[in-house]
């Protein structure tokens, strides 16, 4: 009998036993958010600031995962340049991953993705900002293990808009993946990291 679980019900654990994926601690499987990382400009910290500011102003209230996605996501992938070519965005992406055994069915709609006409590039999961990005992350690597490019590394990214982390999957051979540091915005350069990082993706994309 298949098994069929919501992506936003998966827990590590399944993705570990149904999927057969890992966690690499090897240091230098996830360069890609540590290495040549591009200066910002007066210009884009100011720009950041001020998601920063309306973000703390907006917090005096609960903070639903549409005005996450509204308040810090669109201007920091519009900053990163995500918005322009090669890339495209898309939302509520319906995913449907089958384990090795097609014994189990992960489904569930992505919040935004990334992705050039090859392959995906960001996989990205919103949560409001009362949620742990531990609950985010399973998801996020389930819909990671569904690019339809196995012989590309997929690279993620969690926020619930105060903190933030960086994903990246291969599934050549055992799925693998790693886990970048975790950015708060309430951190002096932390916004400024995030925005540095996901400028260093694009620019991997377009090389």
């Amino acid at each position: 009998m298949v098994e069929t679980i919501q992506a936003k019900n998966i827990k590590l654990r399944d993705l570990i036993e149904k999927f057969g994926l890992q966690r690499t601690d090897d240091a230098q499987f996830f360069r890609e958010w540590q290495d040549h990382l591009p200066e910002l400009t007066d210009l884009e910290k100011q720009a950041l600031d001020e998601v920063k500011g309306d973000y703390i102003h907006l917090s005096e209230y609960e903070i639903l995962e549409p005005v996450v996605k509204l308040v810090v996501l669109s201007p920091l992938l519009r900053l990163a340049g995500f918005y322009r070519a090669p890339f495209y965005l898309t939302g509520e992406k319906e995913v449907r991953i089958f384990s090795e055994d097609e014994g189990t069915i992960v489904t569930g709609r992505l919040d935004l993705l990334v992705f050039t006409p090859e392959f995906w590039v960001l996989v990205i999961e919103a949560k409001k900002s009362q949620y742990s990005l531990e609950a985010g992350i399973p998801q996020a690597l389930a819909y990671m293990l569904g690019s339809p490019n196995p012989d590309k590394p997929t690279l993620g990214f969690v926020t619930n808009g105060i903190d933030f982390i960086f994903l990246k999957l291969t599934k050549q051979g055992t799925p693998q993946y790693a886990r970048s540091e975790r950015f708060y915005l309430d951190n002096n350069d932390g916004l400024y990291t995030v925005l540095k990082v996901l400028k260093r993706f694009a620019q991997l994309f377009r090389e």
